[in-house]
């Protein structure tokens, strides 16, 4: 993640590597306000408005995922960068895994000319543990 900050011209601040540290250190998701609390029991002055602009370019960047949780709103994870694949993810405990197939590979009409940079490609459902869980 600092690489690729310094890669794009970001000055490395302390509280930019505590940002890293923070996504370094979880396998999940985390919410903006999730970040802001982490941040700010370090840095107290540091704003929420700063915390939200730095996720959102680190995710325009490629670094962070973005995922939009139907009940839990925005949440950001360190991207996996090592090959191309898509989630299954779980609406109750937010577990995620990954899978291979892609869509895109298929022939498909899409409409208007557009030349496609990038996708995303999710799936949301119940895990096999929440599942057992429910009655």
């Amino acid at each position: 993640m600092l690489a690729t900050m310094t890669r794009n011209g970001w000055r490395i601040t302390d509280q930019r590597r505590t940002l890293a540290q923070i996504f370094a250190s979880t396998d999940g998701y985390l919410s903006p306000k999730d970040v802001y609390d982490q941040m700010t029991m370090k840095y107290p002055s540091v704003s929420f408005d700063t915390v939200y602009r730095n996720l959102r370019m680190l995710s325009e960047m490629g670094v962070l995922e973005q995922f939009y949780f139907m009940e839990g709103g925005l949440k950001f994870k360190g991207s996996c960068l090592d090959h191309h694949h898509h989630h299954l993810i779980c609406v109750n405990c937010e577990k995620t895994l990954t899978f291979e197939y892609c869509p895109m590979e298929q022939k498909m009409a899409l409409p208007g000319h557009y030349q496609i940079l990038n996708h995303r490609f999710e799936v949301y459902g119940i895990c096999e543990e929440c599942q057992a869980a429910t009655p």
